[in-house]
């Protein structure tokens, strides 16, 4: 079962607080600090996440198995291990991006 967990937000700008995930090429503002669960997101030249997440930002969503949630998805990103708590992927419903997390 999906739990809402934030919603990403593109930005042209890099807000404060923002930090760098170099691996992603983008800069991350902390949902956790956002009284609405928003993450903003500014983007670098050579992102390697899907031109959808780029443009359009996403949805996030927890799980409780990243593998299960994705059968029969439409994957566009991942999963991708972030740390050893969090791996995440991304894919397309309703013409939109979607964050799937798994934290342990």
């Amino acid at each position: 079962m999906r739990t809402f967990n934030h919603i990403g937000i593109v930005t042209t700008e890099k807000k404060e607080g923002a930090i760098l995930n170099e691996g992603l090429n983008v800069w991350l503002t902390d949902y956790n600090q956002s009284p609405n669960r928003i993450e903003f997101l500014k983007f670098e030249a050579g992102s390697c996440l899907p031109e959808l997440v780029q443009t359009q930002g996403h949805i996030a969503y927890t799980v409780p198995s990243i593998e299960e949630e994705l059968k029969g998805k439409k994957v566009i990103f991942g999963p991708a291990p972030c740390d050893e708590h969090l791996t995440i992927a991304f894919i397309e419903e309703e013409g939109i991006a979607i964050e799937i997390m798994e934290i342990k």
